[in-house]
């Protein structure tokens, strides 16, 4: 996709992403009353949930726009790593969510609570119809970008949490199984939980100047070494500034020879590197075979 159309996809998202927030706020805003009403702890949570997801649209949306605008001399990487930052921030609020969930859901095994499981059923179902318009607006762009496949997989888990919801509101209706209600509660916790960790992980490892996960530095070392006329090669840098925008860096020894020759080298380097390994930026000196590096004693 070319600089030009993914500018133009930006407000199409936006729109999407804007029906998707009001969606979650007024899902949130529904459970909370179902919640309260109903006395169930799992729809709360759900609730909350909700709510956090509507907060990380919105942080992903900011995030998004920041990302693309121009490099400039204070950021000469431009702002592509909001991403990530929005990516903490969000994880961070669901890791607390999370926290707090297992401490209420606690409480409710050391005192459980009669629960109106119709309200609750009722009130998830509206959540789950609503969730699934929501994973239905974010499907298509998903496909195209992280931060919005974050936001719709944060949808989709919605959309499982709110099932769960309704299975437990039936089996208190049913079978007054009351304490399937903090049970729930965790299970959605450890789950929030999980993904935030991920989340977190990941961010700091890109943070941390890390290699890709999904590379190995060996395989794309050896890729080098296999394009015709490099002898050797050495400083080698491989990270990610954001998503899906992978930066190598090397020195590179080849046979003394025109700069032109030189420059064929170069490109092959790169092509090889952006087709193999989908990396999108190379930067590589080029010295002689047996010539002294001037960075030698760097590691």
């Amino acid at each position: 996709m070319t600089e030009h159309a993914h500018t133009h996809a930006v407000p199409e998202s936006g729109k999407r992403l804007a029906i998707v927030i009001l969606l979650n706020f007024t899902i949130t805003a529904a459970e909370i009353i179902g919640g309260l009403i109903s006395g169930s702890l799992s729809l709360l949570s759900d609730a909350l949930h909700n709510f956090s997801d509507g907060i990380a649209v919105i942080i992903a949306w900011i995030a998004i726009r920041l990302s693309l605008r121009p490099r400039s001399e204070k950021h000469t990487f431009g702002l592509k790593r909001a991403q990530v930052l929005a990516a903490v921030i969000n994880a961070g609020a669901l890791i607390a969510i999370s926290i707090y969930l297992f401490v209420e859901a606690w409480q409710r095994f050391i005192e459980p609570q009669a629960i109106g499981g119709v309200v609750m059923t009722a009130v998830a179902t509206i959540g789950l119809v609503a969730n699934v318009i929501g994973t239905w607006l974010l499907h298509r762009g998903s496909k195209q970008n992280m931060n919005l496949k974050a936001a719709y997989l944060h949808l989709f888990s919605d959309a499982i949490s709110s099932i769960g919801v309704i299975l437990g509101g039936l089996a208190i209706t049913f079978w007054n199984v009351y304490w399937i209600d903090p049970v729930l509660t965790v299970l959605i916790g450890l789950y929030v939980l999980k993904e935030s960790l991920m989340i977190v992980w990941r961010s700091l490892h890109m943070f941390m100047l890390a290699a890709p996960d999904s590379l190995s530095l060996s395989e794309v070392r050896e890729a080098v070494l296999g394009v015709t006329g490099v002898e050797s090669i050495h400083h080698i840098h491989l990270w990610e500034v954001a998503e899906n925008d992978i930066h190598f860096e090397a020195h590179i020894e080849v046979p003394d020879q025109p700069l032109h020759d030189a420059e064929s080298i170069r490109h092959a380097i790169e092509k090889t590197l952006h087709d193999r390994f989908e990396i999108t930026h190379v930067t590589l000196q080029v010295e002689p075979v047996g010539g002294e590096c001037s960075t030698a004693a760097l590691p």
